[in-house]
């Protein structure tokens, strides 16, 4: 896993890095800035969102000045200044300004996740050392590290080619991640899926000469019980409905629900959250040879619950089907999947807002409070249920994939919402990819939903 950066000690030498919005410039300038006011000034800076400017002093570098941006910038992205990760020297740094708690907050834990670096497969050229950033009094600093930490984890499984992240590769993730933590994991491997009834995840694997499986982990002995669910196709095909090559050129993100929910857990069992947890991930290749599952197949799934197979590219929703059902088997679980799923989400709502589904008032409102507060929007879309009949085949009591177009989000969503039995449920249709470099979010591989999660568990469950 990608090395997480520390804070910087708190008895450190370290450079202010004033933070100033544009409003405050000029009494700055006159006042504490005074003796850069001409530098600054011939430099042409405006304190927008995320400017740098170093300030030289007697000795060297005195410290530096980063703008925050007016409220309007601020209100169009996230992370503004951790812009500042790629522009200062490293050196160890503090924050110096007025800054809310909130903003403290989301500086720091930008700064964290601006520190990522994916370099596995370039060896022969290391990262450049970065800045140091000290904690600022007050803030959890345990929290925010655990975040960052299931963050990285989450784009390390990601960005990982599909040659190296099979299903056996994220399983030794998965034993891994449970090992480090005290957790214990279990495997059904190959035909052992049908010998213990998960039909649905053998058949969308089947094709592979990757065996398909069922990932099960569990860590905590005392709590509610918060069973997770993580889509893990770690590459997708199409299967024989097969995708165009410029389809497939992102589908090593099709596991982005497994790595979210594993990051997750990682953000759980450090911080040592008091629940039982328990965390299930199919994991397949959807291939194609001649033992793919075949358009109009119908496939009896582990609820009984039969379904026609209308587009063998919308396989997540049978893995994660025959999943849903064994993680309601055990009573009283609240429980969250998470996947890839649809390119209607995408259309949806954009490749920034994660859009989930949830029948529980509560769930909705602990969701919405945690995302504000962990800076990790999301989006609620309904289980409408005036579209039921658009997921009914006639033929087979429920159908993958439904003529029309329209609402592929919601129609998988509610096709999932058929094999779980609590209401205390909600479905995350994520993204798992940044399209290009933004602030703390470098392109690549992305966790969605998950701080939002962590921050909305203690409501939740009444932790």
């Amino acid at each position: 896993m990608t090395a997480l950066p520390d804070f910087a000690p708190a008895d450190a030498d370290s450079l202010p890095l004033h933070v100033i919005s544009p409003d405050d410039l000029p009494d700055w300038l006159a006042g504490p800035g005074a003796e850069w006011a001409g530098w600054l000034t011939a430099a042409g800076f405006k304190a927008a969102l995320g400017e740098v400017q170093l300030l030289p002093g007697t000795a060297g570098l005195a410290g530096a000045v980063i703008g925050t941006g007016t409220a309007q910038t601020r209100a169009r992205g996230r992370f503004g200044l951790a812009k500042a990760v790629a522009a200062l020297p490293a050196v160890d740094w503090h924050l110096s300004g007025a800054l809310t708690e909130a903003a403290a907050k989301e500086a720091v834990l930008g700064w964290l996740l601006a520190s990522y670096r994916f370099d596995s497969y370039r060896p022969g050229k290391p990262a450049p050392a970065l800045p140091r950033l000290k904690l600022p009094e007050g803030l959890d600093g345990e929290t925010l590290l655990a975040m960052a930490a299931g963050e990285y984890l989450t784009r390390d499984l990601i960005n990982t080619p599909s040659n190296d992240m099979g299903p056996e590769e994220l399983q030794a993730a998965f034993f891994a991640l449970a090992e480090a933590h005290g957790a214990t994991a279990s495997a059904i491997v190959g035909d052992d899926l049908l010998a213990q009834n998960f039909p649905m995840i053998h058949a969308v694997g089947r094709a592979s000469p990757r065996a398909p499986r069922l990932l099960d982990m569990r860590w905590g002995s005392d709590g509610p019980q918060l069973t997770l669910v993580g889509k893990g196709v770690c590459f997708d095909t199409g299967g024989l409905d097969l995708k165009p090559s410029a389809g497939m050129l992102l589908m090593k993100k099709d596991m982005g629900g497994a790595a979210t929910v594993m990051g997750l857990a990682l953000m759980i069992m450090r911080l040592g959250l008091p629940l039982r947890l328990r965390v299930l991930v199919p994991a397949v290749e959807n291939s194609v040879s001649g033992a793919a599952m075949r358009p109009r197949d119908i496939l009896t799934s582990r609820k009984g619950l039969t379904v026609e197979i209308n587009n063998t590219d919308a396989e997540g929703r049978l893995i994660l089907a025959d999943a849903l059902t064994y993680a309601s088997e055990e009573e009283g679980a609240t429980i969250i999947s998470m996947a890839t799923l649809t390119g209607s989400a995408r259309v949806a709502v954009g490749p920034d807002l994660a859009p989930y589904f949830t029948d529980d008032p509560a769930m909705a409102t602990a969701i919405a409070a945690g995302a504000a507060t962990g800076f990790d929007p999301v989006w609620r879309l309904p289980f409408w249920d005036a579209y039921e009949p658009m997921i009914e085949p006639g033929i087979a009591d429920l159908d993958n994939a439904p003529s029309g177009g329209f609402a592929g989000s919601i129609t998988a969503a509610l096709f999932l919402r058929r094999f779980v039995t609590t209401p205390r449920y909600a479905h995350f249709d994520i993204y798992g990819h940044i399209p290009a470099d933004l602030p703390a979010r470098p392109k690549g591989g992305a966790g969605q939903g998950a701080r939002a999660l962590l921050y909305a568990l203690p409501e939740m469950l009444d932790l």
